[in-house]
This record gives C-alpha cells, sequence and structure tokens, in this order.
C-alpha cells in the first residue's frame, strides 16, 4: 500500500509531465508558424525580384556605379589627403577610369578589324580539314552525308534569315543601351565616391541612434568586403591575363590581345569565367595555329589556373568573403539564367553582401542568447541568489 507521500509524488508527477496530444500539437503549431514565415519571406523576395526586375533599367547602372566605386574609391582617398577637394578628386578619378577604359578598347577593336578576315580563312581551312577527317578513317562518313548534313545547317540559317536580321537590330539598340548605361555608370560612380562619407551619417540621423547604428555598421562591413574581393579579383585577373596573353603572343596566336583581355574580364566571374575564357583561346589557338600550339595554349592556361586557385586566391583573397564553392557556383548559374553576362558578373558581389548581412544577425542573435549568462557572471548576487 502507497504512502500518504508516495501518493502525494505521484500526483505532482502526474500534473507536470504534458499530456502527448499536447506535446503533437504544440509541435504542429510551431511547424505551422515557420512555415507561414518562410511563405512570408518567398513571397517578399518573389515580390523584390520582380520590382528589380521591373526597374532594371534603373537598378543595373547603380549596381555597377557601386562596384565601379569600391575600385575608385582608394584612389580618391588619397587624392582627398592630399588636399584635393571631394568633388575635384572623384573628377580626377573618374576621368583617369573613362582615359584606361578608352585606351583599352583602342587598344584591342584594330587588332580586332586587321586579325579577324585572316582568321576567317583559317576557320574555313579548318573546316576543310575537320570534313577530311570525317571522310578519313575510321569514321568514312560519306560526301553525301556531309553534303546533307551542310545543307541542313544552311537550310536552317535561311529559315531563321528574320531572326537574324531583327537580332541585328537589337544588337544596334542594344549597344545604344549600354552606351547610355555606361553614361549612368560613371556619373553615379562620381557622386558615389564623392557624397560616400557622408551617407552613413546621414542614415543614423534619418533612422535614430539604435537602427543607425546596425545600419551603419552592416553598410560599412558590405563596402569593406565589396572592395576586398573586387581590388583582389582585379589584381588576380590581371596576373592571368598578363601571363596567358605573354603565352598567346610568344606562340603567335591570332587575337591575343584581345583574348587577354577576355581573361581578365572574365576572372570577375568564378570558375565559369575562367573556364569560357581558356576554352575560347584554345578554339583560337586551334584554328589560327594548329593542333599542337592549341595544347600548349591549353597547358598554359591550365598552369596559370592552377597558380592562380592554389596560391594568388588563398594569399590575395579576402577573408571576409568566406564563400563556399558550392554557393558560388550556384550564385553564378542562377544570376546567368536570370540577366545573362552581367548576372553572372554580379552573383558573387551580391552572394557576399548577403552573407555578410547574415552573419550580421548571427552575432547580434548570439549576443542576445549570451545576454544571461554574461549577466550572471558579471553580478554575483544572482549566484548568491541561485544558492
Amino acid at each position: 500500500m502507497d504512502r500518504p507521500d508516495d501518493q502525494k509524488r505521484d500526483r505532482a508527477t502526474s500534473s507536470v509531465i504534458p499530456d502527448r496530444g499536447d506535446v503533437i500539437g504544440a509541435g504542429v503549431l510551431w511547424l505551422a508558424k515557420w512555415a507561414l514565415c518562410v511563405v512570408a519571406i518567398a513571397a517578399g523576395v518573389w515580390v523584390l525580384g520582380y520590382v528589380v526586375a521591373k526597374l532594371w533599367v534603373v537598378v543595373l547602372p547603380v549596381l555597377l556605379a557601386i562596384v565601379v566605386a569600391t575600385v575608385l574609391w582608394p584612389p580618391t582617398r588619397w587624392l582627398t589627403k592630399h588636399h584635393f577637394r571631394p568633388a575635384a578628386a572623384a573628377a580626377v578619378t573618374v576621368l583617369g577610369f573613362l582615359v584606361v577604359l578608352s585606351g583599352v578598347i583602342a587598344l584591342i577593336v584594330p587588332s580586332v578589324v586587321d586579325q579577324v578576315p585572316d582568321l576567317a580563312d583559317k576557320s574555313t581551312a579548318g573546316v576543310n580539314q575537320v570534313r577530311d577527317w570525317l571522310q578519313g578513317p575510321p569514321l568514312r562518313i560519306g560526301d553525301e552525308q556531309l553534303n546533307s548534313g551542310v545543307d541542313a545547317i544552311v537550310s536552317r540559317l535561311q529559315s531563321s534569315a528574320e531572326q537574324i536580321a531583327t537580332g541585328v537590330f537589337s544588337g544596334v539598340s542594344a549597344a545604344t543601351s549600354a552606351l547610355v548605361t555606361l553614361f549612368l555608370v560613371l556619373v553615379l560612380s562620381f557622386f558615389f565616391i564623392k557624397d560616400g562619407p557622408r551617407f552613413l551619417p546621414w542614415t543614423k540621423s534619418v533612422l535614430g541612434h539604435g537602427t543607425g547604428r546596425h545600419v551603419e555598421e552592416v553598410f560599412g562591413r558590405i563596402w569593406a568586403t565589396l572592395g576586398g574581393f573586387i581590388r583582389t579579383q582585379a589584381l588576380v585577373s590581371l596576373i592571368d591575363a598578363i601571363f596567358i596573353g605573354a603565352g598567346l603572343v610568344i606562340l603567335g596566336v591570332p587575337l591575343a590581345l584581345v583574348l587577354a583581355v577576355i581573361t581578365f574580364l572574365g576572372g570577375f566571374v568564378p570558375m565559369v569565367g575562367a573556364f569560357v575564357a581558356g576554352a575560347l583561346a584554345v578554339l583560337v589557338a586551334l584554328v589560327g595555329n594548329g593542333f599542337t600550339t592549341a595544347l600548349i595554349v591549353l597547358g598554359i592556361i591550365i598552369a596559370v589556373q592552377q597558380i592562380e586557385g592554389n596560391v594568388l586566391q588563398p594569399v590575395l583573397q579576402s577573408r571576409s568573403m568566406k564563400l563556399h564553392a558550392v554557393i558560388v557556383l550556384l550564385a553564378v548559374t542562377g544570376g546567368g539564367s536570370l540577366y545573362g553576362i552581367v548576372g553572372a558578373f554580379l552573383a558573387v558581389p551580391v552572394a557576399a553582401v548577403v552573407a555578410v548581412i547574415v552573419r550580421y544577425l548571427g552575432e547580434q542573435i548570439d549576443d542576445a542568447t549570451a545576454m544571461p549568462e554574461i549577466q550572471d557572471d558579471l553580478d554575483p548576487t544572482r549566484e548568491q541568489q541561485k544558492s
């Protein structure tokens, strides 16, 4: 027979332990709450993407101007420290950037104009060599099969003549749009590097000290991360372009300067850009110089990219990025599928910005959850009260 004390203990225990249905219900409510939160966040992201797509003509120059401003900010800051007014320093830096860009274009355009006809002739010879190889052993494809294939390609091109003509006109429109975008990027970059130091204090005055403090810290980290990433990528891409371009020039590959510039620009699209630029260089070497030269070019590109991936990137790349290769690849793929080459170029900086925001939120959550323990350590009276 249970004693009265045991009966009281059993009743107390049964009143403390929750019912199984209550536990399941609480779990379902918790899951439903978080599911609604995820749906709300996804809806907000979709709305934001829709607005960005509709205002892309405005958003794109702003994003590109921010990227350019991170590159131009160090020389602008150096000029302001040497008694240049902010407007004059920003104007000198932007004009210098425009001069360098114009010089690069003036350097590669004559090379393209001079070498493209010869490259086209060699491409025809290369096609004939491929045709002879297909007709020989071991494939031994007959003339009728080859002619039917060529006729199918020609008929396909003829049927698409209207689309090609439309593409030419759209290309002219795209070139005009590119010039307008370039002008907006230069103007916005001027104002960003001229008035940038006054932006964060202005946000604090508008949002208040509490919220403004967080906004100022996040924007400061974003600016440092973007600046370090862009400048490091520019340095690494420049080294790749110099070594690969030197190899192409020594081997006499057509369009060597153009391919070097493409290699430099491709470096700003991690993983994918280097592969595409390298494949293009090997293809041009194959058509212009033959199979042996193409193999040598492939070896040079592999060697340079191995040095870049194993030496330059770990040494020079800012540690603040901390982006896994899978995230970089998915970001580049998603950005390229949504917005083309520009999207692939901006994908990694955008991913880095999101990573900075997520890390800052994680730090704030850690501080909030660690606060009771810190207060216990700092206040000995609480330990005395517990004891």
